[in-house]
């Protein structure tokens, strides 16, 4: 699958979204909550907009010196009696993942909430040698027993489900007999996955950040799951994006705090772990093997260009909150694993322009994803730069677009033609208007008018030019 979700185009997925009435509604409700949330509690830390330097600081000076600390890091990691592997693909990072499952001959695979093993498809890479993957964080979990069902928020990845959704779905794949109660839902899910721990062969996980002076990984979560998979099975495998590091603790507590309270609105998650490496001796758990797969995938190829503030995320959601377009057409619409702005952003980065060239297009520029975000990524800039390179750079216009544009700079730039064009414009949009406003209008306003709201074209004496020229002679 990819960062890849589905195969339908992005109009036939927008529509989707916005007829899904109960999807919009979920989407508008956690929005709010979560803002709400994460307003109290930066709150308490004082002076927010001096925490986001910090955080951007502490960003760009890894990705600026990432070379140093990648370095650093497996110097430690290897100190600490693990394994490191650097995947430049997918490929590498799945073959490697496979050849460990395989020497230890495991079959029963139990693993936490990672986004970099849905974006390089290591599930199913597992399950293509035999093996039995198991999600245990929660909302995965119901994804997973739903027929692979994709996520749709990166923290919340079952956000698109309500509640009696769920029981059918365990109903269905579990024989769950009881009711629609979360607290009876969970005690089921809870019960059932505490055999699958007890039973696992070999733990994966994620890494929410990797501590370069140390050798450690760090994992938030709010279920416990992630120590469940990291302290009973006998071998460890942790699977990383390259640039989510951090130089020491001391930066790792700033980022964390920023992490929790622009998720969810906690001071702090239930669980921050850090792990180092396999167990020692006296140490009465943990992994007797480790193994740290740190993965590229394209993510080098960021470095050094334009977008490389892009790599500054922490996969906190924050901006995917408070996005509009987001809250109407609902994280399946981006056809991607990564949603809202910083999808938008990422997956032509990871992906392509020919597969997501819509995505920096379907949004509303608001800058509201660049206000809230904890480590200023100008996400909306972004935006723009990416259709700037399209256009100009990869010449993905449509021809269409092209001679439109054309055609627009002369009339615009030709005062006679610009006069002529707005003084027809209104009468030729006249069977268009309806009580003030151009609805189902012809070739490209229908794009445009389908979806929202053209008001009529001023004519006469309600022109700009018109007021303006009145004005000079001294008129309202």
């Amino acid at each position: 699958m990819g960062i890849k979700i589905g195969e339908e185009k992005f109009f036939e997925r927008v529509e989707k979204g916005i007829n899904n009435d109960f999807m919009r509604k979920a989407v508008a409700g956690a929005q709010e909550r979560m803002q709400g949330r994460r307003l109290d509690s930066i709150s308490t830390l004082g002076n927010w907009e001096e925490w986001r330097n910090l955080a951007e600081e502490i960003r760009q000076h890894t990705l600026e010196n990432l070379d140093f600390y990648l370095e650093q890091l497996t110097e430690n990691v290897i100190k600490n009696g693990g394994n490191v592997f650097f995947a430049e693909t997918a490929e590498d990072a799945n073959d490697y993942i496979k050849s460990v499952v395989s020497k230890k001959n495991a079959k029963k695979i139990i693993k936490s909430k990672s986004m970099v093993t849905e974006e390089i498809s290591m599930n199913q890479a597992l399950e293509s040698i035999g093996c039995e993957v198991i999600e245990t964080d929660l909302g995965e979990w119901i994804l997973q027993l739903d027929d692979h069902d994709p996520p749709s928020h990166i923290v919340v990845p079952a956000l698109h489900k309500n509640k009696e959704q769920i029981r059918e779905t365990f109903s269905e794949k579990r024989g769950y007999n009881k009711s629609s109660d979360p607290k009876e839902l969970a005690l089921f899910a809870r019960e059932t996955l505490r055999k699958d721990f007890l039973e696992g062969e070999v733990g994966i996980t994620g890494c929410n950040f990797a501590v370069a002076e140390s050798g450690s990984i760090s994992l938030v979560t709010n279920e416990g799951n992630a120590r469940l998979a990291t302290t009973i099975p006998k071998t460890q495998i942790t699977v990383m994006g390259m640039e989510r590091i951090v130089p020491t603790w001391e930066e790792l507590d700033i980022l964390i705090s920023m992490l929790a309270r622009s998720a969810v609105g906690q001071k702090l998650t239930s669980y921050v772990t850090g792990l180092t490496g396999p167990k020692q001796k006296g140490d009465v758990d943990g992994p007797e093997e480790f193994h740290l797969v740190i993965v590229d995938n394209g993510r080098s190829k960021i470095l050094g260009t334009q977008f490389q503030s892009a790599l500054q995320c922490i996969r906190c959601a924050a901006c995917i909150n408070v996005c509009p377009v987001y809250r109407h057409v609902g994280g399946h619409s981006y056809g991607s694993i990564y949603p809202g702005p910083i999808g938008a952003v990422l997956n032509p980065l990871l992906g392509d322009y020919d597969e997501y060239k819509e995505l920096p297009y379907a949004s509303s520029l608001c800058a509201a994803c660049t206000d809230v975000c904890p480590v200023k990524i100008p996400l909306h800039n972004l935006l723009i730069e990416h259709r700037r390179v399209m256009v100009e750079n990869e010449g993905k216009a449509p021809f269409a677009e092209k001679l439109a544009m054309k055609g627009y700079a002369f009339a615009a730039s030709t005062p006679t033609v610009y006069n002529m064009g707005t003084k027809t414009a209104p009468s030729v949009m006249g069977p268009y208007t309806k009580n003030g406003f151009i609805s189902d209008g012809p070739g490209p306003v229908k794009l445009w008018t389908d979806i929202r709201d053209l008001p009529e074209l001023s004519k006469g004496k309600d022109k700009f030019r018109t007021w303006f020229e009145n004005r000079d002679k001294g008129g309202n």
